[in-house]
């Protein structure tokens, strides 16, 4: 029966494979849950997805392939009326169960259910009668009748799984939207790609027990490396003007990347990169670092990742004196193959929208300069990012 939701997943390009439908299915067999549409939704999203960026993927399948669901005469081919009248008892407050008696009693109540379940043919909002959602009928979910059965909805309303899979709150994982507060963690994962290396030094289990075994039971202790992450890297991030659209995903992702990385140096510009560059935005114009004081200080195995969305005057790229703020004596393009040429990893990430960067000519221009290392500011963008960084 789990055949089509299946191929509804994939149709809706989750991926997974047989092999997880299987284990769901086991899952199932063994008992771990039994006839709750929340419970599943929540054991077939840890079986079948891998990663958090397809959970909205999952939210719209899971949707349409549980759409129509009240349609289903749940008597007889899910929930057992002996089963169910139990839930109602065991859930209901006495005071609820006072209010029953109003309408004849649990006895007429589920009968009243069975009629409506059996009369109605399609999803229903609002109202008094049918079973549906947002209204007064006594039976549904998200309404409200002083003496109704909740249908599709968690008692205290909150993170159910028909309130996730309808609203998709997980919409902002998915792998090409821009980052946001809720998934610039999901983007630290694809940092913590780069290799970790180190000194420290810890118990090494395997290595020990083999070598005690080897001398008769006299303890042989071994140490080994501690991993961690010795990566060092350096970020540029254009500050100022258009950038200022995106501030507050920038001051996430740079806190992310200082909280991630031990060694990480940081630098501000301003549309291109020129002959100096700053620490202290508030003292930009006093307290400037040269570029080549950076090059001299920081060797090529430093990994550098431009932030900024590129859009500019071309002019100020390719001609002496191009810059908004002040004269440079050289193009922009030459210092930043001043640069490019000391470092041997770099990407740029860039906020903007990809579908947007074809209308501007100086992201063109950035792009050649960077060997098509531009990449989008999101969590897609980041993990391509890394892979050629790595």
């Amino acid at each position: 029966m789990f055949i089509d939701f299946f191929l509804t997943l994939k149709k809706h390009k989750v991926p997974c494979s047989l092999r997880e439908l299987l284990d769901l299915i086991a899952l199932l067999k063994k008992g771990v849950i039994f006839a709750n549409v929340d419970d599943f939704y929540n054991l077939a999203k840890i079986v079948m997805v891998k990663d958090e960026i397809h959970y909205d993927k999952y939210d719209n399948a899971f949707a349409e392939y549980f759409n129509g669901i009240e349609n289903i005469d749940i008597f007889d081919k899910i929930l057992p009326e002996d089963w169910l009248r139990k839930e109602f008892e065991k859930h209901l407050t006495q005071e609820e169960k006072d209010q029953l008696k109003s309408m004849g009693g649990l006895e007429e109540l589920m009968k009243t259910l069975k009629e409506r379940l059996e009369q109605q043919k399609k999803r229903h909002a609002g109202g008094n009668k049918w079973v549906g959602t947002g209204g007064t009928s006594p039976f549904g979910a998200y309404g409200y009748n002083p003496e109704g059965i909740r249908v599709g909805q968690d008692k205290n309303r909150n993170n159910s799984a028909v309130k996730v899979w309808d609203k998709r709150e997980f919409k902002n994982f998915d792998q090409d939207r821009e980052l946001g507060t809720r998934n610039i963690k999901l983007a630290l994962k694809k940092l913590r790609k780069f290799a970790r290396t180190g000194a420290s030094e810890k118990l090494d289990i395997n290595t020990t027990i083999s070598s005690t075994a080897k001398n008769g039971g006299m303890l042989d202790v071994h140490m080994e490396p501690e991993r961690h992450n010795a990566v060092k890297v350096l970020m540029f991030f254009d500050i100022g003007g258009s950038m200022d659209d995106y501030i507050h995903t920038c001051e996430e992702l740079f806190s992310a990347a200082h909280s991630e990385f031990k060694h990480l140096k940081f630098f501000y510009f301003h549309n291109c990169l020129y002959e100096r560059v700053w620490q202290d935005n508030s003292r930009r114009f006093d307290r400037m670092i040269d570029l080549e004081e950076i090059i001299r200080t920081f060797s090529s195995d430093y990994k550098v990742i431009f932030v900024g969305d590129a859009t500019m005057g071309p002019y100020e790229i390719i001609a002496k004196g191009g810059s908004v703020e002040h004269w440079n004596e050289k193009p922009g393009i030459e210092y930043m193959n001043r640069l490019l040429s000391h470092f041997n990893k770099v990407a740029w990430l860039n906020p903007q929208p990809e579908n947007h960067w074809q209308i501007h000519h100086s992201i063109s221009i950035i792009q050649q300069l960077v060997s098509n290392k531009m990449y989008p500011l999101t969590v897609d963008g980041i993990g391509r990012a890394i892979k050629d960084l790595s």
